[in-house]
């Protein structure tokens, strides 16, 4: 059995970077987990008055946090939507058991086109919530791109745009990163599970983050692919894996039986 392992273990240090490290490079577009992570205490945003606030003196109650940007021709409203309707349906009360921020990452966007966003999105909810349950804020480049580093959202800009991931980020009542749900589409089981989770200050490992490993984001067409190298080099290593088994168990046998009639 040590020799199988050991056989394993040498594939798995043979096999190509890319196919089993996680590590990303600092400005690369994509969620790079922090978890555990916690909101540095002196970030300071823009409310939707303009106001400036301290974003951890928003955090206390497990809050959903969105980064978007208001302009955005991609991803951020059909994100923005499946949340309204995800949380149309998800039986928790806004405003005490949790509360959603979204902060947009461009810093030309204003407190005035913020206030815009949130009473268009508090008209799409079909239920009493807060408007202080959901808010939407907004900064300088510096503020916004630390909250981004400090939760592992990496985006960059292209032109007049921005490439940037789809997730959301739920945080405990004491501002720490404790689960990611990646996409732009929400299961409310799964919602009402992170803030459950994000109440009790459990930082849990996400189911979806194994799953993309095996997807890529495409900038160009906004949504995530199959990463198609990553996938071959899964199945290559598990095919191995499997053929070092065959070959060398039969070769165990045969030594316990020839061992057994000397």
């Amino acid at each position: 059995m040590k020799r199988v392992a050991l056989c394993l273990l040498l594939l798995l240090w043979s096999a190509p970077a890319g196919a089993t490290s996680e590590a990303r490079p600092a400005d690369e577009v994509g969620i790079n987990e922090k978890l555990g992570a916690t909101i540095p205490a002196d970030l300071q945003l823009n409310d939707e008055t303009g106001q400036k606030v301290f974003l951890r003196q928003l955090i206390d109650k497990p809050t959903v946090l969105t980064l978007n940007y208001f302009r955005c021709a991609g991803i951020c409203t059909p994100q923005l939507n499946d949340l309204v309707r995800t949380l149309n349906t998800i039986d928790l009360e806004p405003g005490k058991d949790f509360q959603v921020i979204t902060v947009s990452f461009d810093s030309t966007d204003t407190p005035d086109l913020a206030a815009a966003k949130r009473t268009n999105y508090l008209k799409l909810l079909k239920r009493p919530f807060p408007p202080t349950a959901w808010r939407f804020l907004t900064g300088d480049e510096a503020s916004t791109k630390a909250l981004a580093n400090t939760v592992g959202f990496g985006f960059k800009k292209d032109r007049d745009a921005f490439i940037h991931p789809g997730a959301l980020i739920v945080l405990s009542p004491q501002g720490k990163v404790t689960r990611y749900m990646y996409g732009i589409t929400y299961l409310p089981a799964d919602l009402k599970m992170a803030v459950g989770e994000a109440a009790s200050g459990l930082a849990r490992p996400s189911i979806s983050k194994a799953l993309s490993f095996c997807f890529s984001y495409d900038p160009q067409g906004r949504k995530y692919v199959v990463n198609f190298t990553r996938v071959a080099g899964l199945v290559t290593l598990v095919l191995a894996g499997a053929f070092a088994v065959f070959v060398l168990l039969p070769s165990r046998k045969r030594s316990r039986t020839e061992g057994a009639h000397s």
